[in-house]
């Protein structure tokens, strides 16, 4: 069996943790892993290495790379040119896997879930495979309360082990969600089982314009494509679309107060990732490096990162993606990354920010180097505090050793080396009137990056 794993997305739900180049799905805030890594998991149980697609764009390949090394794991990695919501993403995948086998059964998976995997979750996957034969199947989650933040499905006629399905509903209000409960609407959680050339013939029958778009080329294919989800695009059309229930713990969690109910509490009611030292606090999630104290505070969430700290009510966390929009639209870069940026060959950490010097840590992974390159407004200064470096400064190439430094003035091309067996860290303090990462023109890059 094929597995598609959706692994795109912006962060702006669990922001400030979560950003635009770090979304919520690659967070390893359960038991050090992420929800990305808890998906190919739940993957590898009916798919192979070689069987999984793992669909996510430049921006955030390298994290997926290094997630799956994390945990000893593969897959193929599928890049998409832009963000054009999950039919095409999910047709990208399926165009590949026909190329290999057209009547592939296939298990599309969210990589931003939390999902229980025990046996009820196995069973469900194999009723789908059994109806996957003549079928589009959703899996459809049983609601434990009513939620706004859930589309919804209504099974009506019994069929094998599923349902026809009778209604897709949208993200209701709440009124209308204990409306769908009493009814016995499922919560829809985004998980497909179908084989390619019945998703494809769907395709052509349901969303014509995508199934076009994809006979060319990949760029062309996403220039072409309209935005549009597989509910939109097949699933709300198509006659064979039917629903079996996942009555098992899911979560998506889509909030802190999700998140908040999904880890484990102290015995006050607090979930605590890091240090927190309260008189009275209780049913608050804490998330800090630092050591958190609070006074008569209960019932809130507060996440502090290096450069944002957030404090609200838990029940009033769904609105942080307001926050998050308010930030893009004064083009405030904390919106997109974090003080520390994932990088192929390591990670940078801003240190300090004026308004003509930037300082910051960078740590150069063992046998990496960054590219070779050039600035055309600012200088660097590089002090190696741990390790060995090799640099490439204009026809030079010497090593700088720990306490040692070198400087690099603008317009010269330079490179950044760790020939060595442990990670390189070196301080570097830029100075110049434009200090921002598009002042990088790139000459030689061992991972093929354009910007």
């Amino acid at each position: 069996m094929y597995t598609i794993i959706l692994a795109g997305g912006s962060g702006t739900r669990l922001f400030p943790l979560s950003r635009t180049t770090y979304p919520k799905q690659f967070l390893p805030l359960f038991h050090k892993e992420s929800l990305f890594q808890k998906t190919i998991k739940r993957a590898l149980i009916f798919s192979q290495p070689e069987e999984i697609y793992i669909v996510t764009n430049e921006i955030q390949q390298y994290l997926v790379v290094d997630q799956l090394s994390q945990i000893d794991a593969g897959g193929h990695i599928l890049l998409e040119p832009c963000e054009k919501n999950t039919l095409p993403a999910i047709t990208y995948a399926v165009t590949c896997i026909r190329k290999i086998n057209t009547t592939a059964k296939i298990l599309v998976l969210p990589s931003d879930q939390l999902v229980n995997d025990h046996e009820t979750y196995k069973n469900a996957i194999q009723a789908a495979k059994n109806l996957a034969k003549d079928h589009l199947v959703a899996f459809g989650v049983p609601p434990l309360s009513p939620q706004i933040g859930y589309g919804y499905i209504l099974p009506g006629t019994p069929c094998g082990n599923g349902c026809l399905i009778d209604t897709f509903a949208e993200k209701p209000s709440l009124s209308l969600a204990k409306k769908y409960v009493r009814e016995g609407y499922l919560w829809n959680s985004g998980m497909y089982c179908f084989t390619a050339d019945i998703f494809m013939e769907e395709l052509q029958k349901c969303a014509p314009d995508v199934a076009k778009s994809f006979s060319r080329p990949i760029p062309e294919s996403y220039e072409q494509t309209p935005k549009i989800s597989i509910d939109y695009g097949i699933m709300e059309k198509t006659k064979r679309a039917v629903v079996v229930p996942l009555a098992v713990e899911w979560n998506d969690v889509g909030n802190f107060d999700a998140l908040y109910s999904v880890n484990e509490k102290d015995k006050l009611g607090n979930v605590v990732h890091g240090e927190y030292l309260t008189l009275d606090g209780q049913n608050n999630l804490i998330i800090s490096d630092r050591l958190v104290a609070t006074i008569g505070l209960s019932d809130t969430a507060i996440i502090d990162t290096p450069d944002c700290l957030l404090v609200c009510p838990r029940n009033q966390s769904q609105y942080v993606g307001k926050l998050t929009s308010l930030l893009q639209k004064a083009g405030d870069e904390r919106a997109n990354a974090h003080a520390a940026v994932h990088r192929p060959w390591g990670q940078y950490t801003i240190l300090l920010r004026g308004t003509t010097y930037l300082i910051k840590r960078l740590t150069i992974n063992p046998k990496s180097r960054l590219s070779l390159q050039y600035h055309h407004h600012r200088n660097e200064h590089w002090v190696v505090v741990s390790g060995t470096a090799q640099v490439t400064n204009e026809d030079a190439t010497f090593f700088v050793r720990n306490g040692e430094s070198t400087f690099i003035p603008q317009g010269i091309k330079h490179r950044l080396s760790n020939p060595g067996l442990i990670p390189l860290e070196v301080i570097e303090i830029q100075d110049g009137e434009y200090l921002t990462e598009d002042d990088i023109v790139r000459i030689d890059d061992d991972f093929a990056r354009k910007h």
